[in-house]
């Protein structure tokens, strides 16, 4: 096969990643996950479970959810259980409101909480107030859950969540970390919602946005039995040196805590669990699949890496090129054309005051590090369209985009010292711009040889 160019290269690195996103997408997940048969509601997981409902049993059947990809999953569930539903509430991110019949939908911003949060929150507990053990209530999960519907603990203003939310933000600290925290400063996350959802049946239905698809972790995991403690949280917020700065009232609650005055999150042994089911409905390697699947129909050598990848952006970026100059120098290469594929979760601990998300500082930090490298293309994006606070996926670059930067007299260097992937990708014409989409499974990294 005759090597391909650079361009054809970018080009189908980004197909590939639009292709693997709609596998991941919300409705069609959905739609390939629930049936009904007569009167039996069937759910499927990607792991192979299989649960079933008979619906004759149920008084109601209630729909809640929140996260970015919920709207879409209200959508399909709607049209799979028509009249059967009852009533329900669904958060989504502000300007991804759909028009449903049945479901009541709320928008709220993203990643960091506002009122509509609150207020959507507070009806997801209202659909609550007169469950019995005869309703059936159906969550529907996703990434961008914990900010989307936000119901602070007691004594806690939604200024103060805000700002520990942005301070974590910024830390380093990984998902799991940042939503332990969230999760004691909460009336609904850590399992807390179906405390208040017992005695009714729950299914959670799961789009997993976290590395080993933690249901404890995804959107704080509101339906599953919590594992973290105050003592996790408190040690988080010292290891990144947040808790004497943080406001008064977190700083109170989680002392209290730590004192065994306020109890901690509910466990295995609640009662309420016995009657929860959560389960796993797409996730990264959905995704990654796909991509593979796609690759090899277009004559593409395709090699997984891991749907686990964590860890700093740029400690990140040296093990990629370190694997890239692997992949090429051996002395017995891949075959070309070769697509190698990743996802996961990677952080970035923002100092300056520059734009750019955790794929698009991978990015830039990666480009010295190949600069010269012919036949290379990298991508790096978010499958929810967005890294960071930007309206950019990511990027995608190649052995030629350090030169190209350094020719319109950009300095990369002081980008990354000021964490401003995201101006000099653009200009550079690296930045990679694909709209919102309907998934949240973390990110994808591909790697393209010619």
């Amino acid at each position: 096969m005759n090597s391909k160019s650079i361009e054809q290269l970018r080009t189908d690195a980004k197909d590939l990643l639009l292709h693997g996103i709609e596998a991941g997408d919300g409705y069609r997940v959905m739609q390939h996950s629930l049936f009904i048969d007569e009167e039996t509601l069937i759910v499927r997981g990607i792991s192979g479970e299989k649960i079933e409902y008979d619906l004759k049993e149920f008084r109601r059947i209630l729909v809640i959810g929140f996260g970015k990809v919920s709207g879409s999953m209200a959508c399909a569930l709607e049209d799979t259980l028509k009249n059967h539903i009852a009533g329900g509430v669904v958060i989504v991110k502000q300007g991804f409101a759909v028009d449903l019949e049945k479901i009541q939908i709320v928008e709220a911003t993203h990643p960091v909480p506002d009122a509509k949060s609150i207020e959507g929150a507070q009806r997801v507990v209202c659909m609550l107030t007169d469950i019995s053990q005869d309703d059936l209530v159906i969550c529907l999960i996703s990434g961008g859950g914990s900010a989307l519907c936000t119901l602070p603990s007691e004594g806690i203003k939604l200024t103060d969540i805000q700002t520990i939310t942005q301070s974590l933000l910024t830390s380093g600290a990984d998902i799991i970390e940042v939503n332990a925290i969230r999760k004691h400063l909460s009336q609904i996350k850590g399992g807390q919602l179906a405390k208040l959802a017992y005695p009714a049946s729950i299914i959670s239905l799961i789009i997993s946005d976290v590395i080993g698809d933690r249901i404890d972790t995804i959107a704080s995991g509101p339906t599953a039995p919590d594992t973290t403690t105050f003592r996790d949280a408190y040690d988080i917020l010292q290891k990144y040196g947040l808790f004497q700065n943080a406001p008064v009232s977190i700083r109170t609650r989680v002392r209290a805590g730590l004192e065994g005055c306020i109890k901690d999150t509910p466990g295995i042994d609640d009662p309420a669990f016995q009657k929860t089911r959560n389960i796993i409905i797409a996730n990264n390697l959905t995704v990654l699949r796909a991509i593979a699947t796609k690759a090899g129909h277009h004559g593409y050598e395709t090699l997984a890496l891991s749907s686990m990848i964590e860890g700093a952006s740029r400690h990140v970026a040296e093990i990629y090129a370190a694997l890239i100059k692997e992949l090429v120098e051996s002395p017995h290469p891949m075959p070309t054309p070769a697509c190698i594929t990743a996802g996961g979760e990677m952080t970035v601990r923002v100092t300056g005051k520059g734009r750019g998300g955790r794929n698009c500082d991978f990015c830039l930090a990666l480009a010295p590090l190949i600069s010269g490298r012919k036949g290379v293309v990298v991508l790096s994006a978010g499958t929810d369209g967005i890294d960071g606070s930007t309206d950019a996926a990511g990027g995608i670059i190649d052995g030629m985009t350090f030169s190209r930067a350094q020719n319109m007299g950009l300095d990369v260097t002081q980008a990354l010292a000021d964490h401003d992937s995201y101006s000099i990708l653009k200009k550079s014409g690296d930045l990679l711009v694909i709209g919102p989409t309907g998934t949240n499974v973390m990110d994808i990294q591909l790697i393209l040889i010619a």
